[in-house]
């Protein structure tokens, strides 16, 4: 309810604060010009900008109206008196109510169809998001339950290295499930009414550095090269939510280059945007799959192994959906000279956010 009242006076406001501005420039432009034929036109536009910057059909109605009398009250002879039996002018009034009316509907419109459209977006994503974790969360659980059953139902018989292996798999498949969580916790920050993140200036160098301590205390073998500028950076984003990116980035080189043992980290400096890429030397990606790798609905390549490890959707849709949401773009490609390579890039500046 507080949020409608909220919402009543902010339309209320605009609704005046329009038709206000448009008023007190007709008026000092009235003894500049000899004619006031563009009086008229200004007005709709005033209702157009109304109808643009307020919800529902309301309060663009309400603008036409009063942009109709206020145009034959002020700016039209008899000035400051309302007369529409003059010749001509109820045609043209009543032209310009009707016309006034219908931008302001059609605006309405179409900002409907676009909310229709962001929403159909976000629920294809939960879609995608569910059908993944359906299946990304119960292959570890079906493990954790087995080798569990396997230790109670059996410790008198097995041995004591045997028993550490299962317990090592259950810790393995624990810490996968931690970042499904961590992964559909960052979905829910994003996932919003208006999809807005609250950012702060970080130090890309700090985030970088925790995003690959991370990566190597699960993968110590692979080598991480980070290659940054000298210069101090500071950009506004949600450092752990970029921090979450680049580990999801690095473990997916890992898990689907196969053969990758070095990993690079670049990041570069645009005119307004700051770029990172994370290049692997693996096998790369298959490219039936490279249009849809960032849908969250990737399927196993035929003939691989068929478990959590082997999704990469899920991931990659979050890190999607955490970048779209920082103003900023991500892409995969393969490397011709062997490997993967995913860049994204984020605004620097902070007024990009709307805030």
């Amino acid at each position: 309810m507080r949020k409608g009242r909220v919402s009543f006076k902010k339309n209320i406001l605009i609704t005046i604060g329009i038709i206000g501005a448009a008023v007190l420039f007709c008026l000092p432009l009235q003894q500049l010009v000899d004619t006031d034929t563009h009086v008229p036109l200004l007005f709709v536009l005033a209702v157009l900008l109304v109808s643009r910057y307020t919800d529902g059909y309301i309060y663009g109605i309400v603008a036409s109206v009063a942009a109709v009398i206020g145009v034959n009250y002020a700016f039209t002879y008899p000035y400051f008196a309302i007369n529409f039996t003059i010749a001509g002018y109820p045609l043209t009034f009543l032209a310009m109510l009707a016309v006034s009316m219908i931008v302001s509907t059609l605006t309405t419109q179409i900002k409907q169809q676009e909310h229709i459209r962001l929403e159909v977006e976000k629920e294809k994503m939960r879609a995608n998001l569910l059908r993944a974790v359906s299946h990304d969360i119960r292959t570890p659980l079906t493990s954790i339950v087995g080798s569990a059953s396997g230790i109670l139902d059996n410790h008198s018989v097995l041995s004591q290295e045997k028993i550490l292996e299962l317990v090592s798999d259950i810790k393995e498949e624990a810490q996968w499930l931690i970042r499904i969580v961590e992964n559909l916790l960052s979905v829910t920050r994003i996932n919003g009414e208006n999809a807005s993140i609250k950012t702060e200036e970080e130090i890309v160098e700090e985030i970088v550095s925790s995003a690959v301590i991370k990566f190597k205390k699960r993968f110590p073998d692979v080598e991480v090269r980070v290659e940054a500028p000298e210069d101090f950076l500071m950009v506004p984003m949600d450092g752990t939510l970029i921090e979450q990116v680049l580990v999801n980035l690095l473990e997916n080189s890992v898990l689907h280059g196969k053969t990758t043992r070095l990993i690079r980290i670049i990041v570069e400096r645009g005119e307004e945007k700051l770029f990172f890429i994370v290049r692997d030397d693996g096998k790369g990606i298959d490219e039936t799959v490279l249009p849809d790798i960032f849908e969250g609905s990737l399927q196993p390549r035929e003939g691989t192994e068929s478990d959590s490890k082997k999704n990469m959707g899920i991931g990659l849709s979050v890190c999607m959906s955490i970048i779209k949401a920082h103003k900023g773009n991500m892409t995969a490609e393969n490397m011709s000279t062997g490997g993967a390579q995913f860049t994204f890039w984020l605004p620097m500046k902070k007024e990009t956010y709307g805030y």
